[in-house]
């Protein structure tokens, strides 16, 4: 075989080898997974069925048609079963709070002192920053009062006085306080507050948004303390060392009185404010059967066009919170242990399907005209799972939509146990080593030293060869083996 062929069997032969070598390693295992290029459209999504007010105002976003027109200069309405916004107007505009700051100084106060029953004594601090003529309890300078009943005179009279009390007895001053309010807002994902101190009585830079407010008070909310409290129309403070019994009043009119015109029975809460830079402001939250509503609207008239001795905070609310219920209603998406969906199962030969249920019931407000059977189910699962599998593990979650409104999400768990086969689970592990990186850079190496070999055989191969082929002709030449050949 001539030198010709052996370069062209060997050229041959590493051609092979770097074939198997990329077969075995594609490039796709070192490119950039781009399974997901499709966001545009995703994040481009539209809700179809917002529409805005009568009067055209184009601050605002609704969910339904006739929704109100409001005199408040920001509003929103929530949803809190499914955090969805029935209607916005400016809601992340930042505004003056006033009194509505008080809902953070009580959250504060319920997640910091566990004994409602201790004394707190007024000091001098307390009433420096609160003017004669802001709102306030009585409280005397040197007088003894409880936690609970401080609480109760910050949410329902609104005092001043006990804000600044239950914030230096739960900070240890109320600036460090203040520290607390700002940090557990950023926690609770406020993106436009910024408090200067426990009561909202006017600084420029004490602010907030609709929006956060509405973060506030559902965290607020979850405290039964707090709801006993902000549902209250009265209470009586107990008798101190400075104060025989007295009897406070709540501020908020929808409740005062269930017999006034403007009262609203479904209002359970939550906190009124005022301030002349703020206007009137109402932080509120109401039920109707299945249905919840939590309602904020900011820079209210201080007269209403129904009701001109009465806050617009007041009549907005209840038309806010009306039209919600009369547009929307409660229904069930999914029923706990209801079947959903349902995913592929491996390394099992019992089944190669798995049964997803909802964790819990899932209610929602979804217009009335809306049938839950037209919501589209987006899925938040795997495409498989590997056994084993115990029912009730969580699998993922799905998504009821509707034109790019998210009305409800449930959490999905296994229906059932699934086990797992020892054949098909080293079968597996076997499998995915052949396919992992490890093996490929393996195959890599291999595939270079067999083609480092062939290339080092043509090289030095041919070396000997010709090394091979001098050698010869020197002999040949030889004098000495010139003459053995001649005497043969």
């Amino acid at each position: 075989m001539n030198i010709k062929d052996i370069f062209l069997r060997r050229l041959g032969a590493a051609a092979l080898a770097l074939t198997l070598l990329m077969n075995a390693a594609p490039l796709s295992a070192y490119a950039v997974n781009d399974s997901e290029g499709d966001g545009a459209s995703a994040s481009d999504s539209t809700d179809n069925t917002a529409v805005t007010t009568a009067d055209n105002d184009s601050s605002v976003t609704a969910l339904a048609s006739n929704s109100p027109a409001l005199d408040a200069t920001a509003a929103l309405l929530v949803s809190p079963d499914s955090g969805m916004v029935l209607y916005s107007k400016n809601a992340d505009q930042k505004r003056y709070p006033a009194s509505t700051t008080k809902i953070m100084t009580a959250l504060l106060t319920l997640e910091n002192v566990s004994n409602l029953d201790e004394t707190v004594t007024s000091e001098a601090v307390d009433f420096e920053n609160v003017t004669a003529d802001s709102s306030n309890a009585g409280i005397l300078l040197g007088e003894q009062v409880t936690v609970r009943d401080l609480l109760y005179a910050l949410m329902l009279p609104s005092a001043n006085e006990a804000a600044y009390m239950l914030a230096r007895h739960v900070g240890g001053s109320w600036e460090q306080f203040v520290d607390m309010m700002n940090d557990r807002a950023a926690e609770l994902g406020c993106t436009g507050t910024h408090f200067c101190n426990p009561c909202g009585l006017h600084e420029e830079d004490h602010y907030t948004t609709a929006h956060d407010l509405y973060l506030i008070a559902k965290e607020a909310m979850k405290d039964v303390t707090f709801r006993d409290i902000v549902s209250t129309v009265q209470h009586r403070m107990a008798k101190t060392n400075l104060h025989e019994e007295r009897i406070i009043y709540t501020t908020n009119q929808l409740i005062f009185s269930s017999f006034q015109p403007w009262s609203y029975a479904n209002c359970l809460g939550i906190k009124t404010g005022h301030t002349s830079q703020a206007g009137n402001c109402f932080v509120g939250y109401a039920e109707y059967g299945d249905a919840k509503l939590f309602s904020v609207v900011l820079g209210c008239s201080d007269s209403s066009k129904e009701y001109p001795s009465v806050a617009a905070s007041f009549t907005d609310t209840k038309k806010l919170c009306q039209w919600g219920f009369e547009n929307f209603t409660s229904k069930t998406l999914a029923r706990q242990g209801e079947e959903v969906t349902y995913t592929k199962v491996k390394l099992s030969t019992d089944t190669n399907q798995l049964l997803l249920t909802a964790k819990a019931d899932v209610v929602a407000l979804l217009p009335k005209d809306l049938d839950v059977k037209a919501l589209e189910l987006v899925e938040d699962i795997p495409e498989e799972v590997k056994a084993p599998v115990k029912a009730g593990d969580p699998i993922g979650t799905a998504t009821y939509r509707y034109n790019g409104t998210d009305y409800g999400t449930v959490e999905l768990v296994a229906l059932n146990d699934i086990s797992r086969s020892t054949v098909l689970f080293y079968a597996d592990k076997l499998s995915t080593f052949f396919q992992s990186m490890v093996f490929k850079i393996l195959l890599l190496a291999a595939a270079a030293f067999f083609i480092l070999h062939i290339f080092t055989g043509l090289v030095f191969g041919g070396v000997r060869r010709r090394r091979n082929r001098r050698k010869m002709r020197s002999r040949y030449n030889d004098a000495d083996y010139q003459r053995r050949r001649r005497r043969k």
